[in-house]
């Protein structure tokens, strides 16, 4: 190597190896907070889809009674 390198190659390689951990880290921290989203909106979903069979449930019930109404009438 040349004489002028050399003092400069241990400073920078300690530069590198900290800057490679804290991608290393941010990219963790980043992926942490994508699957927390996830599962939120998934649990939002399945909510949604909980929520959307009841009303149809109750909007089945509410077309029987007017059946049985109009049919007893």
């Amino acid at each position: 190597m040349h004489w002028y390198i050399e003092p400069y190659i241990v400073p920078l390689g300690g530069l590198v190896m900290v800057i490679i951990i804290v991608t290393i880290a941010s990219m963790r921290k980043t992926r942490s907070r994508e699957l927390d989203a996830y599962l939120e909106l998934r649990t939002k979903e399945m909510e949604h889809e909980r929520k959307m069979k009841e009303l149809e449930i109750e909007k089945a019930k509410m077309e029987l009674e007017k059946a049985k109404l109009t049919k007893s009438l």
